[in-house]
């Protein structure tokens, strides 16, 4: 979904490690959690609707939403993992 030369250069507004994009089983799954009202961003606020995919930080802990094609790359709006 990201072209690969995009991917290279994005990094994690937060601590700047690098990210990857989000598997099909992993966006599946977060998906499922926001659908049933699990899932808060780090600013706090209720997810809602479904993602179109994921950048996935290097530590694993944080995903940033891709939405319309478009990774949203805000700290507030990253969604913890696990």
């Amino acid at each position: 979904m990201i072209d690969k030369e995009l991917l290279e250069i994005l990094a994690c507004p937060e601590t700047h490690q690098p990210l990857r994009e989000a598997d099909e089983a992993e966006v599946t799954a977060l998906n499922a959690r926001i659908a049933a009202g699990e899932v808060t961003n780090v600013g706090g606020d209720k997810v809602e609707g479904t993602l179109d995919g994921g950048l996935v930080r290097e530590d694993g802990a944080i995903v940033y939403p891709i939405r319309d094609r478009i990774p949203v790359l805000l700290v507030h709006e990253g969604i913890a993992l696990g």
